[in-house]
């Protein structure tokens, strides 16, 4: 009987669980490659979701200023794409890195950040996930440190543990990251690795998932074709075996309880992307494996039942 009793209490936390509501903020470097836009489309189909906002991020491959042609693009999917007429708030974020671990830079979207995280908690912490360069969430910690007792950070970026090294999110603002680590706020890794080995698509795959599956799977489609032929395939030669990844659902996929990880020693980060290992009890998360079936089958899913209840006009190419 009391076995009986302790099942069902753990059953009945379980449902609770699934059921209860997942805070996030974005920061996207969206427009810098195609992964961003997936992962935009996952968390704002995804009713687990409460969104609270969704913050343009810089990067060196968008024309400057380039918070602000990353912001563009952001609203472009939001009220184009998905024809989003009521949403969470769109915020432009920093256009320039950290000049050092000290100054923090002026952002809408660092403002933003202090502002919605008063109304979280250590007991209730708002989860902030930066797909892009973490410039404005380093930003908000310089500002007021005390914002680290009210945020949980997911991070796309750096390379395979222990070691870490050059990876395109931390480069774009190393400094910003350094800030991040040394803050102590409770901090998710999903790394380069990690994402190469689960989460990418050959052009088939990616094909077979989204073309044909409404206006927003056309629209993912185009974008993924049209990226693979001018950075992946080989120029004149009919060679499609190499995949893309698309990184940036990482972050989604360990708030939906979808990855593995693990508890290491918060580590230091050299200028040059590099780990150092001092005595520390500081801890940090490492995502070790995404269930990627698990994923797409729910990212699909959200996909369908968007387009189903939502109004969406046709994609033209």
């Amino acid at each position: 009987m009391r076995s009986t009793f302790l099942f069902l209490c753990a059953l009945q936390a379980l449902s609770l669980r699934a059921a209860e509501k997942i805070p996030v903020v974005l920061s996207t470097d969206v427009g810098n490659e195609v992964d961003d836009q997936w992962a935009i489309v996952y968390l704002l189909t995804q009713p687990r979701f409460e969104v609270k906002g969704l913050l343009s991020a810089h990067a060196p491959t968008l024309s400057p200023p380039a918070g602000r042609t990353a912001y563009r693009i952001l609203r472009s999917v939001v009220e184009d794409h998905l024809n989003m007429t009521e949403h969470p708030p769109l915020v432009e974020g920093a256009s320039v890195p950290l000049e050092d671990t000290r100054t923090p830079v002026a952002s809408s979207a660092a403002d933003f950040l202090l502002r919605i995280s008063k109304d979280y908690s250590s007991e209730r912490r708002l989860n902030v996930l930066a797909i892009g360069a973490i410039t404005d969430v380093a930003s908000a910690i310089l500002r007021d440190p005390s914002i680290t007792n009210r945020i949980r950070v997911l991070n796309m970026g750096s390379q395979a543990w222990p070691d870490g090294g050059a990876e395109f999110n931390v480069a774009n603002d190393v400094h910003a990251l350094q800030v991040v680590l040394a803050s102590g706020v409770p901090l998710t890794v999903g790394s380069g690795d990690v994402c190469k080995k689960d989460l990418s698509l050959s052009l088939d795959q990616a094909r077979g998932m989204v073309a044909g599956r409404g206006p927003i799977g056309d629209w993912l489609w185009t974008e993924f074709e049209a990226w693979y032929y001018r950075h992946v395939k080989p120029m004149r030669k009919n060679d499609f075996s190499k995949p893309w990844v698309i990184w940036d659902t990482i972050v989604l996929a360990h708030l939906l309880d979808m990855t593995t990880s693990e508890e290491y020693a918060r580590p230091v980060m050299r200028d040059d992307m590099k780990f150092e290992h001092p005595a520390t009890r500081e801890k940090i998360t490492w995502i070790t494996s995404v269930d990627s079936k698990k994923m797409w089958a729910d990212f699909l899913a959200r996909l369908d039942e968007y387009q189903s209840t939502h109004t969406v006009p046709p994609y033209l190419r």
